[in-house]
């Protein structure tokens, strides 16, 4: 599951410290598709939103 604080890490390390996707996957340990979900797609830096679990 995403927090708040693993998307401000992604945003930091791109935007501040210039890692490109590939490495911050490999540092957080998401894949790179997930990444670009959030950091590119996403321009406020609010709680993910996941669909409800279907029993």
């Amino acid at each position: 599951m995403i927090t708040v604080s693993i998307l401000a890490k992604i945003r930091r390390m791109h935007f501040r410290d210039g890692f490109p996707i590939r490495d911050i996957a490999r540092q957080t340990g998401l894949s790179r598709n997930t990444i670009r979900r959030w950091w590119l797609r996403e321009p406020t830096t609010g709680e993910p939103k996941y669909p409800k679990r279907v029993n």
